[in-house]
């Protein structure tokens, strides 16, 4: 008999983000494959939750969850007894924190260690928590999943991590969102950019050390300070924080252009990325690469680097940077004065993007949803003798 599962979605953040894509493509491939699913969320993902999983079993938390110092204390204590009221045989965290004295399996997810690997590319105060955290994790949960094996393997190095209960699960995309756009939708994108067809190029993500935008703009000036016609920087949506950002675009020359939209619309994500004349996305560590991902399924050609798993996404279907200035502007120009190898790029990504499914996805949790359960009663049984 399958487990019944409790997803904990609490940590999820009103802008979905990359967590919210995880847990709502998870979530909707579990369902379709018969899963025995509760939900907790914030009380405004009720509704929202019980549309992507007709059936499930939905309980909204307090209301004061929104607020992150309470979301962590209720999960030591309210979620246990939330595990209890709904009868379920496993909880899954699907970021890095859980209660320490659940009485039932725990299967963690751990997006990334780049906090361990690259403590500079992060914000000290909020690292410390959440090294701590992940340690706490990696020894006390049942099993964890990485998305990727170079997730996977830093686990094991860097925190000793036992490899026999690391389960990898890669992130799958939704091919009905994430498509090749048409025409009209690259036109609607570009003209509420105000580019109005004016070529550019495409970042998306959060402003954090690790995505590495101070490069990519330095890069940028690089390869285009001499172009008569160069395409704009597009730096879209928000969050994190690098303080060198405002300090490299202040470098800009006058005559160049770069564009910071903040949060684009879902609707709007195909035509922003399949209508980019590059897709850069020069991170210097990441856990899987969704974004890489997801402008690979829009038919774009994607600019990326050989740091950790985006080998993994990417494959031969991307190009590849070193992420230094000099590096970024060389690769920049290759794309820019080669149609032909921009377009070879773009076919190969959406074909490679096909091999990404969340329905592969929910299959590799459910069988650690299984392995944390027998390995839970196997320890029970062997207390009890």
């Amino acid at each position: 008999m399958a487990p019944r599962i409790l997803l904990d979605a609490t940590a999820v953040p009103a802008d979905r983000g990359g967590l919210g894509r995880y847990v709502d493509g998870l979530l909707c491939a579990l369902h379709a494959q018969g899963a025995d699913l509760a939900v907790v969320c914030q009380r405004a993902d009720e509704e929202r939750y019980g549309g992507l999983v007709p059936g499930a079993r939905i309980v909204a938390g307090p209301a004061a969850l929104s607020h992150r110092a309470t979301r962590l204390a209720w999960e030591q204590s309210g979620l246990p007894h939330v595990a209890e009221q709904v009868a379920a045989d496993v909880i899954h965290l699907p970021t890095y924190t859980m209660p320490v004295s659940a009485a039932l399996p725990t299967v963690v997810t751990i997006h990334d260690v780049t906090q361990f690997a690259e403590p500079e590319a992060h914000d000290p105060v909020r690292a410390t928590y959440i090294k701590s955290a992940i340690r706490t994790a990696a020894r006390r949960a049942t099993r964890l999943i990485a998305p990727s094996r170079a997730t996977r393997d830093e686990l094991v190095r860097l925190l000793a991590a036992d490899p026999a209960n690391i389960d990898v699960a890669y992130h799958g995309v939704d091919h009905t969102v994430f498509h090749r756009p048409s025409e009209a939708e690259i036109k609607q994108v570009s003209d509420r950019l105000g580019l109005h067809g004016h070529p550019y190029v495409a970042y998306l993500g959060a402003l954090e050390p690790r995505k590495n935008v101070p490069n990519l703009i330095r890069g940028w000036v690089r390869s285009c300070a001499d172009r008569p016609d160069a395409p704009a920087l597009v730096l879209a949506g928000g969050g994190g924080w690098d303080d060198e950002v405002d300090a490299a675009l202040a470098t800009v020359p006058l005559d160049l252009r770069v564009l910071r939209p903040g949060y684009l619309p879902w609707p709007s994500l195909p035509g922003f990325f399949g209508g980019a004349l590059v897709v850069a996305l020069p991170s210097r560590g990441e856990g899987f690469g969704l974004p890489v991902l997801e402008a690979m399924a829009c038919g774009a050609p994607v600019l990326t680097t050989r740091r950790g798993p985006l080998p993994e996404v990417g494959g031969d279907a991307v190009a590849y940077t070193e992420p230094d200035p000099p590096g970024i502007g060389a690769a920049l120009d290759a794309l820019i004065d080669d149609p032909s190898r921009r377009a070879e790029l773009a076919d190969a990504a959406h074909v490679r993007s096909r091999q990404f499914s969340w329905s592969a996805s929910a299959e590799a949790h459910m069988a650690s949803y299984q392995r944390a359960v027998d390995q839970h009663e196997k320890s029970r049984g062997s207390r009890t003798r």
